[in-house]
């Protein structure tokens, strides 16, 4: 299964048996980032479920590999078995993978503690750092910001918001070359006396930074665009992407609803379903395809579990 030349050199190794699609949305997201990208990709997994799914596709000369992995971490299991009772699951190996400098980054959509667990234990932290976090993109009006922590640490020290805010400054300035980001800390307020105990030390340690801290930031402020990186611990962040999710999801339904009831509604989208689909595709996580993790030595890319393929083609993409 080893492949023709691609043009980067690098590989990404991809959990192929993780997601709730799996593995038919991992295997046509590597084909569609092979064709489309010419990225090459390690799919770890169950080798004959794999190349059954792959010989679907016309294949031949696109750079994807299969790497057999005889075991998978489900959702509901402990992350920690990928350490103590599955060090063959699909997820191990492909974390094992980026540290042996076989691939470059690892992308799953599988289960998100198993993923951090390994990114720990197989890749360890970066010198430095003392927990690694989760920086998601979330659509605004001027572009893009990002949220950090969005899931990874449900209990944070001030120090922890300060190293998330320089690691998310960090990406915002070499990926998407934005000179001297703007950060802010989410709090229920714009004033130094509003927030908890965690984001007013956060706060005072980010002014005496080096860091173009601008000061709190309300969740109705996080998608106007006046701000770069969003800083929060991972509990907090994770219910802000949930909630915008479903608030976006909510949308959508209820324009539907409202459309199907009179024909002039109708004409109306008609006229206007540019617009809609335009709307819909600006909050689709599968425009974004996966969140990278951090703080760790190697590339992790995290992504959702719904993931369709366009959404692992956009993690590798990422990755």
């Amino acid at each position: 299964m080893h492949s023709a030349n691609h043009t980067s050199g690098i590989k990404i190794s991809v959990d192929a048996m993780g997601g709730d699609f799996a593995p038919k949305t991992t295997v046509e997201g590597a084909v569609l980032a092979a064709r489309e990208l010419n990225i090459a990709s390690i799919l770890v997994g169950n080798e004959s479920l794999l190349a059954e799914e792959l010989s679907s596709y016309d294949h031949s000369g696109l750079p994807i590999e299969i790497r057999h992995a005889p075991e998978i971490i489900t959702m509901d299991e402990s992350p920690l078995n990928l350490i103590r009772k599955k060090k063959h699951s699909s997820i191990r190996i492909a974390f094992d993978l980026v540290r042996s400098g076989e691939a470059r980054a690892v992308v799953t959509a599988g289960n998100s503690g198993a993923a951090l667990t390994a990114s720990l234990f197989v890749l360890d932290n970066m010198k430095g750092i003392d927990r690694p976090a989760i920086a998601t993109a979330m659509p605004t009006l001027a572009g893009s910001v990002i949220v950090i922590d969005a899931g990874a640490n449900t209990i944070c020290k001030p120090f922890n918001l300060v190293q998330f805010a320089l690691m998310g400054s960090v990406y915002v300035q070499c990926l998407l070359g934005t000179e001297n980001p703007r950060v802010g800390v989410l709090s229920n307020g714009e004033e130094d006396s509003k927030g908890t105990k965690l984001t007013r030390e956060s706060s005072a340690l980010l002014k005496d930074s080096t860091l173009n801290y601008i000061g709190y930031v309300e969740g109705k402020e996080v998608f106007k665009g006046d701000v770069d990186v969003v800083v929060c611990d991972g509990f907090v962040g994770n219910v802000l992407l949930k909630v915008s999710e479903g608030v976006a999801e909510t949308i959508v339904a209820a324009l539907k609803h409202e459309i199907q009831k009179s024909i002039s509604s109708q004409l109306g989208y008609i006229l206007a379903k540019k617009s809609f689909d335009d709307f819909r595709k600006w909050f689709d996580y599968a425009n974004y395809g996966g969140s990278p993790l951090l703080g760790v030595n190697g590339g992790v890319i995290i992504s959702h579990g719904r993931s369709n393929a366009k959404a692992i083609k956009n993690a590798i993409r990422v990755a």
